[in-house]
């Protein structure tokens, strides 16, 4: 059995299908997988001895750029990577029994899996880029704000978006393929039956009528890489750091230095992920360490708490390693969502507006670092499943396509 694996996206999307490709391959499948073309994803799939097909411009341009794109930049953009996926896409599935895509992102898959006759799966990484009265849709790159309104006109609002960014597009290329037009792009991709790959102590989804949502807990794979001798040194010199980090978001130009300095104000150490964005916010003191990609379960075990961007990933491995978190969110994606997980659950801070000031930054550090916070964490830290990509990768070979 050959499955095909789709994702598009930064490190957080790329790396639970390869934690699923990996179990897969346990239980005997041969997987192939469709990545954006950085070097980072052909160059570590290839080394697992995963079949790589790249589709689309590389990610880390897009995410390295000082100013974001436009709307008009973002909507040529996503029309290119249809026209792409639907060139690449066909070949990609020949031999497959079922394709397996991840994010909205993926707009070509259903009806590539369609016109080859195999199985397809829509995998989503939060609740919330699933349609629930529940909780309105997340932002989206290069769309305005919604004005207030209930959830569910909300995402009758979505709908409608996705649709007038999509829908010609992919009815050509439907057509092309002798497939009948779709009229909701967005319930077309998520299918009637999405799969939830999250926690569900951490981000547990909301029973919704009307979508039969399947939650398999998240996709990860144990991660066994030493710490670097460096870094080793910089921990044991001294009380547990406080880890700053965004991952492949670009902060705004001074929250940085105002967390590093709020972090200083109470007293602690600091260690910096310099991330896609190359973060520096450093000024060579000795009370400070800067550092490159590192293992994350190994590293966020040794740390006072965990400052971030509000990724799934990087959300996820604090929850399990017990660390406190405070999350300086961007509107964008699903950063909002799981900054209000982490406040909803005791387990830290979260800012989901403006860049918060020095002073709402103590508040939130002297709350996080106290004593009652990290028992909260901990506790949930045992609560937090590892096996999501084991009973998903076996949940797929159970369906016999």
């Amino acid at each position: 059995m050959r499955v095909l694996l789709a994702t598009y996206g930064s490190r957080g999307d790329v790396e639970p299908l390869v934690a699923l490709a990996g179990r897969l391959r346990a239980l005997g499948v041969q997987v192939r997988m469709c990545t954006p073309p950085d070097e980072e994803f052909t160059a570590r799939l290839g080394g697992l001895g995963i079949e790589v097909v790249p589709i689309g411009p590389p990610m880390g341009e897009l995410m390295r750029r000082k100013t974001p794109p436009s709307a008009e930049e973002f909507s040529r953009y996503r029309t290119e990577l249809v026209d792409a996926q639907f060139a690449l896409l066909p070949a990609a599935a020949e031999g497959c029994a079922v394709l397996v895509a991840a994010g909205l992102a993926q707009v070509a898959a259903r009806s590539v899996a369609e016109a080859a006759g195999i199985g397809y799966v829509y995998v989503s990484y939060a609740a919330v880029n699933l349609p629930s009265p529940h909780h309105a849709p997340p932002p989206r790159s290069g769309w305005p704000a919604p004005a207030e309104a209930d959830n569910e006109t909300l995402w009758d609002l979505d709908a409608r978006n996705v649709d007038a960014e999509y829908r010609e597009t992919l009815n050509r290329h439907r057509s092309t393929l002798g497939l009948p037009p779709v009229t909701n792009v967005r319930d077309h991709v998520y299918s009637d039956r999405p799969w939830l790959a999250a926690d569900p102590a951490l981000g547990p989804w909301p029973e919704t009528p009307g979508l039969d949502v399947v939650q398999t807990g998240a996709f990860t794979t144990p991660d066994d890489r030493p710490l670097p001798a460096d870094l080793v040194t910089f921990l044991d010199a001294g009380t547990p750091p406080v880890y700053v980090g965004f991952g492949s978001i670009r902060p705004s130009a001074d929250i940085g230095h105002r967390t590093v300095e709020a972090i200083r104000a109470q007293g602690r150490r600091v260690l910096v992920s310099r991330g896609w964005a190359d973060l520096d916010v450093l000024d060579g003191h000795d009370d400070s360490f800067a550092i490159g990609e590192v293992n994350h379960q190994r590293l966020f075990a040794h740390v006072a708490a965990v400052v971030h961007h509000g990724g799934a990933g990087t959300t996820l491995a604090a929850a399990r390693a017990g660390a406190p978190q405070v999350v300086v969110a961007l509107q964008l994606a699903d950063n909002p969502y799981w900054a209000s997980r982490v406040a909803e659950t005791g387990i830290g801070a979260s800012f989901d507006g403006p860049p918060p000031s020095a002073e709402l930054l103590s508040l939130a550090f002297k709350r996080v670092l106290s004593p009652e916070t990290r028992t909260r964490a901990t506790a949930l830290a045992v609560q937090v499943r590892t096996d999501g990509a084991k009973a998903a990768a076996e949940r797929l070979l159970a369906l016999r396509w």
